[in-house]
Protein backbone atom coordinates (compact mmCIF):
# COMPACT_ATOMS: atom_id res chain seq x y z
CA UNK A 1 0.00 0.00 0.00
CA UNK A 2 1.31 3.79 -0.94
CA UNK A 3 1.38 5.70 1.88
CA UNK A 4 0.55 9.80 1.74
CA UNK A 5 3.35 10.96 -0.34
CA UNK A 6 3.76 7.71 -2.36
CA UNK A 7 6.08 5.59 -0.46
CA UNK A 8 5.51 2.05 -0.02
CA UNK A 9 4.78 1.70 3.93
CA UNK A 10 3.69 -1.86 3.95
CA UNK A 11 4.07 -4.87 1.96
CA UNK A 12 1.02 -6.00 -0.34
CA UNK A 13 0.99 -8.94 1.69
CA UNK A 14 0.99 -10.22 5.52
CA UNK A 15 4.65 -11.37 5.16
CA UNK A 16 4.01 -14.46 7.30
CA UNK A 17 1.27 -15.55 4.17
CA UNK A 18 4.85 -16.32 2.55
CA UNK A 19 5.56 -18.79 5.08
CA UNK A 20 2.66 -20.23 5.33
CA UNK A 21 1.68 -18.94 8.48
CA UNK A 22 5.26 -20.58 9.82
CA UNK A 23 7.42 -17.91 12.70
CA UNK A 24 9.56 -20.21 13.65
CA UNK A 25 11.86 -22.11 11.21
CA UNK A 26 12.67 -25.98 11.89
CA UNK A 27 15.87 -25.31 13.71
CA UNK A 28 17.16 -22.45 15.60
CA UNK A 29 19.20 -19.40 12.86
CA UNK A 30 20.87 -16.72 14.86
CA UNK A 31 20.72 -13.54 13.51
CA UNK A 32 25.06 -13.66 12.70
CA UNK A 33 24.74 -16.82 11.10
CA UNK A 34 25.97 -16.43 7.42
CA UNK A 35 24.27 -17.53 4.03
CA UNK A 36 25.45 -18.86 0.93
CA UNK A 37 23.90 -20.09 -2.23
CA UNK A 38 25.06 -23.75 -3.30
CA UNK A 39 26.69 -23.38 -7.00
CA UNK A 40 24.48 -25.28 -9.44
CA UNK A 41 25.76 -25.56 -12.70
CA UNK A 42 22.89 -23.99 -14.33
CA UNK A 43 20.71 -21.50 -11.99
CA UNK A 44 17.37 -21.86 -13.16
CA UNK A 45 14.98 -20.93 -9.70
CA UNK A 46 11.83 -21.16 -11.44
CA UNK A 47 10.40 -23.83 -8.96
CA UNK A 48 11.19 -20.94 -6.33
CA UNK A 49 8.70 -18.49 -4.43
CA UNK A 50 10.06 -15.22 -5.51
CA UNK A 51 11.50 -14.77 -2.14
CA UNK A 52 12.99 -17.30 -1.93
CA UNK A 53 14.85 -16.70 -5.63
CA UNK A 54 15.34 -12.98 -4.31
CA UNK A 55 17.28 -14.99 -1.31
CA UNK A 56 19.41 -17.24 -3.47
CA UNK A 57 20.87 -14.11 -5.69
CA UNK A 58 22.12 -12.13 -2.66
CA UNK A 59 23.59 -15.45 -0.89
CA UNK A 60 25.92 -15.64 -4.26
CA UNK A 61 28.39 -13.74 -2.03
CA UNK A 62 28.15 -14.95 1.89
CA UNK A 63 25.37 -12.80 3.87
CA UNK A 64 23.95 -12.67 7.54
CA UNK A 65 20.34 -14.50 8.21
CA UNK A 66 20.19 -10.27 9.40
CA UNK A 67 21.35 -8.60 6.09
CA UNK A 68 18.99 -10.84 4.56
CA UNK A 69 16.17 -9.79 6.37
CA UNK A 70 17.05 -6.03 6.00
CA UNK A 71 17.72 -6.11 2.25
CA UNK A 72 14.52 -8.06 1.86
CA UNK A 73 12.54 -5.71 3.92
CA UNK A 74 10.37 -8.86 5.94
CA UNK A 75 10.79 -9.22 9.21
CA UNK A 76 13.60 -11.68 10.64
CA UNK A 77 11.28 -14.82 11.66
CA UNK A 78 9.98 -14.73 8.07
CA UNK A 79 13.71 -14.70 7.14
CA UNK A 80 14.64 -17.42 9.18
CA UNK A 81 12.11 -19.72 7.60
CA UNK A 82 12.72 -18.91 4.31
CA UNK A 83 15.97 -19.65 4.73
CA UNK A 84 15.68 -22.88 6.37
CA UNK A 85 13.29 -24.46 4.10
CA UNK A 86 16.11 -23.27 1.10
CA UNK A 87 18.85 -25.00 3.36
CA UNK A 88 16.18 -28.60 3.92
CA UNK A 89 16.16 -28.47 0.20
CA UNK A 90 20.11 -28.02 0.10
CA UNK A 91 20.13 -24.42 -2.03
CA UNK A 92 22.14 -22.57 0.55
CA UNK A 93 24.67 -23.59 2.86
CA UNK A 94 24.48 -22.24 5.94
CA UNK A 95 27.63 -20.94 8.35
CA UNK A 96 26.95 -21.06 12.06
CA UNK A 97 29.13 -19.25 14.84
CA UNK A 98 30.26 -21.57 17.12
CA UNK A 99 28.83 -20.15 20.02
CA UNK A 100 29.38 -22.45 22.69
CA UNK A 101 33.15 -23.16 22.62
CA UNK A 102 33.54 -20.96 25.59
CA UNK A 103 36.19 -17.71 25.09
CA UNK A 104 35.57 -15.26 22.62
CA UNK A 105 38.39 -15.14 19.74
CA UNK A 106 40.85 -12.50 20.96
CA UNK A 107 42.23 -11.99 17.38
CA UNK A 108 38.21 -10.98 16.45
CA UNK A 109 37.56 -9.12 18.95
CA UNK A 110 40.63 -6.72 18.40
CA UNK A 111 39.45 -6.48 14.60
CA UNK A 112 36.08 -5.54 15.85
CA UNK A 113 37.55 -3.36 18.23
CA UNK A 114 40.20 -1.73 15.90
CA UNK A 115 37.16 -1.25 12.85
CA UNK A 116 34.70 0.61 15.57
CA UNK A 117 37.52 3.19 16.36
CA UNK A 118 37.91 4.00 12.61
CA UNK A 119 34.26 5.13 12.64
Amino acid sequence: MRGPEGTEDEPLFRPYAVTGGRAEPRYHLAMETLVSTVTFMSDDYSMLEPEQEAIMTLCRSVRSVAEISALLRVPLGVARVLIADLADEGLVRLHMPQLNQGQPDHNLLERVLSGLRRL
